[in-house]
């Protein structure tokens, strides 16, 4: 690791020379590049130099306690550097993070989509009880959620909703979502106090730009029509639910959620181009993993990854063998306790193969 991070310094020094070349300045185009490039390095070299720093405290701290004779100060510069090896020990986490290959959607928005499973009617209230929980989660990080399209069940539950999650890091926080999630309680409906066991399923997908997917207008069929519901005022009377087929993939997107036939067509094409991207991404990853034998971080949606134990208040993870008895608080949104022992673990793996 720290072979590596000396030839980061290295790199970066060789940056800065470049950043001040008076032949680079006049290519815009390519100053953009190494000023992007330089500043990406920039947060590894600052905490490298962190590191380093620390160590030396250390150093310093040992050389003055052996030349240290009064017992009360020798306690103190103990004290210190029992400290100071803390902080080095979270740096040298922090620094194995950053090194770890970077996943290029990580900066991007999600498209969250959540789909009943086994389980019938239980299965669909999961799946709204989930979407409250990302929702949360959501709302603590300061991202917006839009909801893009539902199929409510009409007793509180979905079949099927998908929304965008907009905000700075969603992907690369929620990408551990996806996956089987298992629910073990006892349905309401259940007089004989039995545990029914129901599944629901998550996909993550990085949102698309029109950059990253072009979708040929003639690939596409659209089709309107009037929008079906549970009842009430909400149901429209006008031909304004858009759905959208990608002829080459079969690809089949439904909008329906917004009075606007323009507004259904938007986010329909949003989703659309999300599943696209994730589905060459899916396929390249295919590729890779014919070439190794396990591959990190894949995303298998046929795996279950996590089971909601409501009788035991536990949330059992199952990647990473973590069992935790507060399931009530992961529900109301607090994810990172699942979430950042998951990225510490991916990380390391992903470290382990470059």
């Amino acid at each position: 690791m720290f072979e590596r991070l000396e030839s980061v310094v290295q790199k970066f020094r060789k940056l800065e020379e470049d950043l001040s070349n008076p032949d680079l300045l006049a290519n815009q185009e390519e100053y953009r590049k190494v000023a992007r490039e330089h500043a990406d390095l920039a947060s590894i070299v600052e905490a490298y130099a962190g590191y380093k720093s620390v160590q030396e405290q250390i150093r310093d701290n040992q050389e003055l306690l052996d030349l240290e004779d009064d017992a009360d100060m020798r306690e103190l510069i103990r004290q210190e550097v029992t400290d100071l090896k803390k902080r080095l020990e979270s740096l040298e986490t922090e620094l194995k993070g950053m090194l770890a290959p970077r996943d290029p959607n990580d900066d991007k928005n999600v498209i969250l989509e959540i789909r009943a499973g086994t389980g019938g009617d239980e299965a669909a209230l999961f799946v709204a009880d989930l979407f409250r929980m990302y929702t949360r989660y959501a709302e603590m990080r300061r991202w917006k959620v839009e909801i893009l399209d539902t199929h409510p069940t009409g007793i509180g539950g979905f079949k099927e909703i998908i929304a965008a999650i907009n905000g700075k890091g969603a992907f690369s926080r929620l990408k551990y979502e996806r996956g089987v999630h298992r629910v073990q309680r006892v349905p309401v409906t259940e007089s004989q106090g039995r545990i029914h066991t129901s599944a629901v399923t998550v996909a993550v997908l990085p949102e698309a730009e029109e950059v990253d997917v072009y979708i040929d207008p003639n690939d596409i069929r659209v089709d309107v029509f009037r929008s079906s519901g549970p009842g009430g005022q909400s149901v429209n009377t006008t031909d304004s639910a858009v759905r959208i087929t990608h002829i080459p993939s079969g690809l089949v997107v439904i909008c329906q959620d917004e009075k606007s036939q323009h507004k259904n067509k938007a986010k329909a094409l949003k989703v659309l181009r999300a599943r696209l991207l994730d589905q060459m991404q899916s396929e390249q990853e295919a590729r890779i993993a014919q070439d190794r034998k396990s591959q990190v971080g894949s995303g298998d949606r046929s795996e279950r990854i996590r089971t909601y134990n409501f009788p035991q208040n536990r949330v059992s993870d199952h990647r990473i063998n973590l069992t935790l008895y507060k399931l009530d608080g992961i529900l109301t949104g607090m994810l990172d306790e699942i979430i950042d022992p998951l990225a510490a673990h991916f990380q390391a793996e992903a470290l382990k193969q470059s």
